[in-house]
């Protein structure tokens, strides 16, 4: 075992990209900092093959949202961009990754969008969640961890979007998950050298209409919406 170990987080949410968490759960995540909960950001991959921003530029803009959210933890994995299959390598370290930090709740993206790698993202992770508990699973040769059982997954919308099994009031989170995914401006913001993609084309509009319209069901302002693949104990979020 690690002679070290960090703090154990409330809640880690796992995103393909820099940026894709912010999307989906970044007023959650917000709402748990205000609390005192200690909460953190994985991002699978760097983004390497954004059509827009280069790979250091994007993880200025990551440790910009990531202070403006006030995270306890940003991580990168450096799986490859494009690249996220369902193997044993990739698996193994996402699940290395909970075991370390020993989350409450795991966040992932819903598994239906229209990128691939955010689906994939979601097969790993629930892959990664399921083996993590199971005390046998090995993950790393070199810094043997114990099993890590997570009580909740949460899937957080990107693109792709069904019924949301429960919202979460944002209403005095949105203007810092606004400024937190206005943060990267490389994948929002049509500057010399970009080329126009989904994102330049008002995404930050959508979002907030998104979160406008879940408030507007639930009688609040703003919310987010998440489901989750087992049925939850409310008792856990009173």
């Amino acid at each position: 075992m690690t002679d070290h170990m960090p703090e154990p987080l409330h809640a880690l949410a796992f995103g393909a990209h820099p940026d894709d968490v912010e999307i989906g759960a970044g007023g959650l995540l917000h709402k748990w900092v205000k609390q005192e909960k200690k909460v953190g950001i994985c991002d699978l991959t760097y983004a390497e093959m954004s059509s827009n921003g280069s790979v250091e530029r994007r993880q200025q803009e990551a440790s910009e949202a990531t202070r403006l959210l006030g995270l306890h933890t940003r991580l990168n994995l450096g799986l490859p961009d494009r690249g996220l299959m369902p193997v044993q390598e990739q698996i193994q370290v996402i699940a290395h990754t909970i075991r370390l930090y020993r989350p409450r709740i795991v966040l992932m993206p819903y598994w239906e969008d229209r990128h691939p790698d955010h689906g994939m993202c979601s097969v790993l992770v629930r892959e990664a969640v399921f083996n993590a508990k199971i005390r046998k699973y090995e993950t790393n040769e070199q810094e043997i961890l114990p099993a890590h059982r997570v009580e909740h997954v949460l899937a957080y919308f990107i693109n792709g979007q069904t019924e949301p099994q429960f919202l979460l009031d944002i209403s005095e989170e949105m203007d810092v998950k606004m400024a937190a995914l206005g943060a990267y401006r490389s994948q929002f913001e049509m500057g010399p050298d970009s080329v126009a993609t989904p994102l330049t084309e008002g995404y930050l509009e959508r979002v907030r209409a998104r979160e406008y319209v879940f408030g507007q069901s639930a009688g609040v302002a703003y919310a987010e919406g998440f489901v989750s693949h087992t049925p939850l104990l409310l008792k856990d979020f009173l």
